[in-house]
């Protein structure tokens, strides 16, 4: 496992940007699938962003398809997570976490929704005000 730390968070107004940033100690990020997920008090955990970094290709869903982007700049072993148009239902707290092929077997591995994760980081809170 490689640690990830997440900064980014805060109080935003309904309808403001954020851009959290997801920092990694090693060269993870250009090799595994990526994401971000959040939880809040008495909510299901649910994923808000995914990019397979082998192929491009992304996940969204539909709560966030067209406000939220997941990018990574590999050079910098840090991962993104571009939020615009927020609403007070994105509050919760933020997590980044990889799917790593290298762990098969993992029993830690993390299942959220249709994804699977093997580690993340503590998180970053994001309050929307309404």
């Amino acid at each position: 496992q490689v640690p990830l730390v997440e900064s980014g968070g805060g109080l935003v107004q309904s309808g403001g940007s954020l851009r959290l940033s997801c920092a990694a100690s090693g060269s993870v990020f250009s090799i595994n699938t990526i994401g971000w997920f959040r939880q809040a008090p008495g909510k299901e955990r649910e994923t808000v962003a995914y990019l397979n970094n082998t192929n491009g290709g992304t996940y969204y869903p539909d709560s966030v398809k067209g406000r939220f982007t997941i990018s990574s700049d590999n050079a910098k072993n840090t991962m993104y997570l571009q939020m615009n148009s927020l609403k007070p239902e994105d509050a919760g707290m933020y997590r980044c976490a990889v799917f790593d092929t290298a762990l098969n077997g993992n029993p830690l591995r993390l299942r959220v929704g249709l994804h699977e994760f093997d580690y993340w980081g503590p998180g970053t809170q994001v309050t929307v005000s309404s």
